[in-house]
């Protein structure tokens, strides 16, 4: 019993001593400076990345396109 006490005595001991850094560094100084977004900024990333989604939705199926029809359109414009 007092065996696995120990054991799980010094995992914690390595968890907290691996944690203890953590916020200190070069990555603690951005966690630090970020902050909870306000409602406007939050809409307009939203709008942002919902823009771009479907702009490259778009370009994909415009390739998609192309590749399925678009050789048959060709052919037949040349034929």
């Amino acid at each position: 019993m007092t065996d696995i006490v120990d054991k799980s005595w010094d995992l914690q001991r390595k968890i907290e001593e691996k944690t203890k850094h953590v916020g200190k560094g070069k990555y603690g100084r951005v966690l630090k400076m970020a902050r909870k977004p306000t409602g406007e900024e939050y809409i307009k990333v939203t709008q942002t990345v919902a823009i771009g989604l479907v702009l490259l939705g778009g370009l994909g199926f415009l390739i998609y396109w192309l590749f399925e029809y678009g050789s048959d359109m060709i052919i037949r414009a040349f034929s």
